[in-house]
C-alpha cells in the first residue's frame, strides 16, 4: 500500500518509519524547517506533498499527524481520497480551548471555567477581577509557554502572562487560554475513531509534562507517558469522559485519534482539553502496545471500517530522551545538530524495536549509525511493556542505560506517581479497576 505521510512537526514521524517496516511504500513530508533533515536514509521524503497526490492515488492512504490541515483534509475526502487524521471541526476543537469546553458541556461533560484571550493585558485584568488559581495555555504546540498557577490570588499566572506580551507582536504566541485550576489526578482517555465508531480499545494514559523529576520545572511537550489499553466499554472513567463525545465525533465524521485530558477527583471528571491527532509520545507507546499492524488500523479508521486491534496486555511506558535546546527550542541555536548517538553494547532486535525516532537520521541505509538531525532537542523515545508498572519501568531504563547521547536529559521517575499515589486514589474513588 502507498502511504503519503504529512507531518508538520514529526509528531508521529516514527509511525511513518513503522509503516515502511510493515512493507508500505511511504513518502514523508516534514513541514518544520528545523526538522527537514530528519529521517534521512530511513523513509523516502518529499518537499511538496500536494504533488504526490497522483502518486498515492485514490487507492492509497494519506496520513496527517497534526492539526491545521482540517479544511484541506475535508476537501481531500470529498475528492475521493482515503485520509486519516484531522477535519475542520476537529481542528477547532483542539486549537480553540474555549470552543472545546462549550462542546464538552453540550455533550454532558462536567466542565470548568475556560476563557480565550487575544490580548495578554485583558487576560491579566480578568485574573485581577476573578482571583483564584488559574492555568494558562496558548493554543499551539509551545508546551513550555504553559503554566499551572500556585498563588491563590492568581498573581503568579498574571506575572507569567505579562512576560508573554513581548512575543505578541511577532505572533509567536497564539490565543491565550485561562482555565480554572482543578485539583485531583490528571489522566487522559483516548481512542481511534472511523467516522462512525471506535476502532481500538480505550487507551488510558498518564502524561508527565514537567521537565524535572517529581513534576518540577517548566511544562514541556512531554517527558514520558504511562498507558494501557482497556476493552471494557463500561469503564467508568471512559463513560464519564470520551464516551460522551461519540455523537459529536459522528456528527463531524472524525477519522483519527482523539484524546481527552482530564482532572479526576472523588466526585468529578473535568475535561481540560482535546487532542485531535496523534499524541506524542503516545503514538510511540502504541507502537509498543500494538500487535496489529499500523497500516491496518489506520486504513480501517480512515475508510470507516471495523477493526479488532490486537494488543499487549499490561502496562507500557515511554521516556523521552532530549538534549539542549529542549524545551526552549525557539531561543537557542541548534548547536548540537550532527551529534552522533552511541551505544555501549550491541542491541538486540527486540531492543531496537523499542527505540522510536524523532530528530535523528541514519548515516547509511539499513545501518544502525544514528545522528542528531533536528534543531529542537527532542531526539528519541524508549518504550517497554510488562505486567506491572514496576517491571515496565525497569525494562525502559535498562535500555536507556545502553544509549549514550552527549548532554542527554530525561526523567527517571516516569510511572512512579501512578505507583505511589494515582492508582490508589483512582481505585478508591471507583473510576478505574485493576487486577490484583
Amino acid at each position: 500500500m502507498r502511504v503519503l505521510f504529512v507531518s508538520s512537526e514529526l509528531i508521529a514521524g516514527d509511525v511513518a518509519y513503522r509503516l515502511k517496516q510493515e512493507g508500505c511504500d511511504v513518502k514523508l513530508f516534514i513541514g518544520d524547517i528545523s526538522r527537514k533533515d530528519c529521517f534521512e536514509n530511513m523513509v523516502k521524503k518529499t518537499d511538496n506533498w500536494q504533488k504526490e497526490l497522483t502518486w498515492v492515488g485514490k487507492k492509497g492512504l494519506i496520513v496527517f499527524d497534526d492539526v491545521g490541515y482540517g479544511k484541506i483534509q475535508d476537501q481531500l475526502r470529498k475528492d475521493g481520497y482515503t485520509v486519516f487524521g484531522e477535519c475542520h471541526e476537529g481542528d477547532k476543537l483542539e486549537k480553540d480551548r474555549e470552543f472545546a469546553q462549550e462542546i464538552f458541556a453540550q455533550q454532558g461533560l462536567d466542565v470548568e471555567v475556560s476563557k480565550n484571550f487575544n490580548d495578554p493585558k485583558k487576560a491579566i485584568a480578568y485574573i485581577k477581577k476573578y482571583q483564584g488559581k488559574w492555568v494558562v495555555k496558548q493554543n499551539a504546540h509551545l508546551g513550555s509557554m504553559s503554566y499551572v498557577g500556585v498563588m491563590p490570588d492568581g498573581s503568579d499566572v498574571a506575572s507569567v502572562i505579562k512576560s508573554y506580551q513581548k512575543y505578541n507582536q511577532s505572533k509567536a504566541i497564539e490565543t491565550l487560554t485561562l482555565q480554572k485550576k482543578v485539583e485531583g489526578v490528571e489522566v487522559a482517555v483516548g481512542r481511534f475513531f472511523n467516522g462512525r465508531d471506535w476502532t481500538s480499545p480505550i487507551c488510558v494514559n498518564f502524561e508527565h509534562k514537567p521537565f524535572f523529576h517529581g513534576n518540577i520545572g517548566p511544562l514541556t511537550a512531554e517527558m514520558g507517558t504511562l498507558a494501557w489499553y482497556d476493552n471494557n466499554e463500561k469503564n467508568k472513567l471512559f463513560q464519564a469522559s470520551l464516551a460522551k463525545l461519540k455523537p459529536y465525533l459522528q456528527k463531524i465524521a472524525y477519522k483519527g485519534y482523539v484524546d481527552i485530558n482530564c482532572i479526576v477527583s472523588n466526585q468529578r471528571v473535568v475535561p481540560l482539553e482535546a487532542t485531535m491527532r496523534f499524541g506524542s509520545p503516545t503514538n510511540h507507546l502504541q507502537s509498543q502496545m500494538h500487535l496489529s499492524k499500523w497500516k491496518d488500523l489506520l486504513w480501517a479508521s480512515a475508510s470507516g471500517k471495523k477493526f479488532n486491534l490486537k494488543y499487549r496486555k499490561g502496562y507500557s511506558i515511554v521516556v523521552a530522551l532530549a538534549i539542549p535546546p529542549f524545551p526552549y527550542a525557539t531561543t537557542v541555536p541548534d548547536y548540537l545538530k550532527g551529534l552522533d548517538v552511541f551505544f555501549k553494547k550491541k542491541l538486540t532486535k527486540e531492543e531496537w524495536e523499542r527505540i522510536h525516532f524523532e530528530e535523528v537520521s541514519l548515516k547509511k541505509k539499513n545501518s544502525r549509525e544514528l545522528y542528531i538531525a533536528g534543531g529542537n532537542g527532542y531526539i528519541l523515545f524508549i518504550t517497554g511493556s510488562a505486567k506491572t508498572v514496576e517491571h515496565a519501568r525497569l525494562q525502559v531504563y535498562k535500555l536507556i542505560d545502553k544509549i549514550v547521547i552527549p548532554k542527554i536529559m530525561y526523567r527517571m521517575d516516569i510511572g512512579e506517581k501512578f505507583i505511589n499515589n494515582d492508582k490508589q486514589l483512582l481505585t478508591k474513588w471507583g473510576w478505574l479497576k485493576f487486577e490484583k
